[in-house]
């Protein structure tokens, strides 16, 4: 039969297993965002998970206790006010976006889920910062964008070129014809232009 020693030791470990479970969440997350999920209940959770697959999301629920010391042990002490009550944490293995805009719209859906903000890289995210990354646009839209907006100086600058080299073109003739005009005269290409000299010049020695 297991002690009381042995229960207290079973259960030290327990909490440090979790401990560094949040931990490591924590640092190979490309972003972690914090909620309070206090008042839904476990069919909605299920709803909240499910909803979060398709950005590579997965949702934990831990004691505010074990999270505090997780974060305590990253370096992540800006947490800390956030840590409050009970916690969970979507962590976030590529689309934050997708993460950011699946937690807002169920938020709006589902009152009792509160956002408490997060982490996108090291950078803090507040509630509001959370939400704005909601609000971006999806990957597809903002190439679309990037693209018109690289294509529409390109296409400028390529009629740009065709307007300079039409005129070029229109000056080497002005010039050649002002040239012929002048009583100058052209030789054989890759000779230098020379001037005609009159039929009674005298011949140098």
């Amino acid at each position: 039969m297991a002690t009381k020693a042995d229960l207290e030791s079973a259960q030290i470990k327990r909490k440090a297993d979790v401990v560094g479970e949040i931990t490591a969440k924590l640092r190979d997350a490309d972003a972690a965002v914090l909620t309070e999920y206090r008042g839904l209940s476990v069919t909605q959770l299920a709803e909240l998970r499910a909803s979060l697959r398709g950005a590579a999301t997965e949702y934990k629920v831990f004691k505010n206790t074990l999270a505090r010391r997780a974060a305590a042990e990253v370096g992540l002490d800006d947490l800390m006010p956030a840590l409050q009550g009970p916690v969970a944490i979507a962590f976030v293995h590529g689309d934050a976006v997708g993460a950011a805009k699946a937690l807002r719209d169920f938020a709006k859906v589902h009152p009792s889920l509160v956002l408490k903000g997060g982490l996108l890289g090291e950078r803090r995210l507040t509630v509001t910062d959370v939400e704005a990354l909601a609000d971006v646009p999806p990957r597809e839209v903002l190439l679309a964008r990037a693209a018109g907006a690289f294509q529409a100086p390109l296409v400028k600058a390529a009629g740009l070129f065709s307007v300079f080299t039409r005129n070029l073109a229109y000056g080497l003739k002005a010039y050649l014809d002002q040239r012929v005009a002048s009583g100058e005269v052209l030789n054989e290409p890759g000779e230098t232009a020379t001037t005609a000299a009159p039929d009674d010049a005298a011949p140098t020695d």
